[in-house]
């Protein structure tokens, strides 16, 4: 089985589990308040602005056998310099305070899951982070685009304030079948392994980014 068909086979259930959280299941019938979508706007900027320094650490690790991922590496970070601007952009047409978000700090559980990417990339396997990625743009994949819709539809917002969720949806329609030709050249034996123990964990902190908005909406 390729390398890819095997992390998405392995990571399955962790995958499920993440797209079935309640606050998610919400957002894509567009029951959530502008307050929850700027909550979750808050928590993507704080580690979709570190997207590009980690690729640049995973860059600076890498091991002569993964020389030929330093061309990968540059090209994911011309694809992902800016991304946080449209963050800050879509809370300002959404009502919110952009530069308070700027200046503020993230949740524990955003903390925790940008601690772990950097973790893995310093003191383990530095292309296990590609796990994250897979994570990251595949659940944009499945959800970003449909949740734009319905969350619009709700809060009656112009289109200026979902540029995120619906340029990072379609970019990672385009992103995932060449991640998956990066993740077929590793080597299954001590690559893939590390890939797979960082996606697991990442659907189980990225899970948690989501349970912490979860009281937001109980209290509208």
């Amino acid at each position: 089985m390729p390398n890819f068909a095997e992390l998405t086979h392995r990571t399955a259930g962790a995958r499920a589990e993440l797209q079935a959280l309640p606050v998610i299941a919400r957002a894509l019938s567009g029951d959530v308040t502008r307050d929850l979508y700027l909550a979750f706007l808050q928590q993507a900027y704080h580690h979709v602005r570190l997207t590009v320094p980690l690729l640049m650490a995973v860059g600076a690790r890498l091991p002569a056998r993964h020389s030929w991922l330093q061309g990968e590496i540059v090209h994911y970070v011309e694809e992902e310099q800016g991304h946080d601007e449209w963050i800050l952009s879509d809370i300002a047409a959404a009502g919110g305070d952009p530069a308070a978000v700027r200046s503020g700090t993230p949740s524990i559980e955003t903390d925790a899951m940008v601690a772990y990417a950097y973790d893995t990339v310093m003191r383990r396997n530095p292309v296990a982070f590609f796990g994250m990625v897979y994570v990251l743009e595949g659940t944009s994949v499945a959800l970003a685009l449909n949740a734009a819709e319905s969350i619009q539809r709700t809060l009656a917002l112009p289109a200026r304030a979902f540029t995120y969720l619906r340029s990072h949806g379609s970019l990672d329609q385009q992103h995932i079948g060449h991640l998956a030709s990066i993740v077929d050249r590793f080597d299954p034996d001590t690559d893939l392994p590390a890939v797979v123990t960082c996606a697991r964990a990442m659907f189980q902190l990225y899970g948690d980014v989501f349970r912490s908005l979860e009281p937001l909406r109980e209290a509208a």
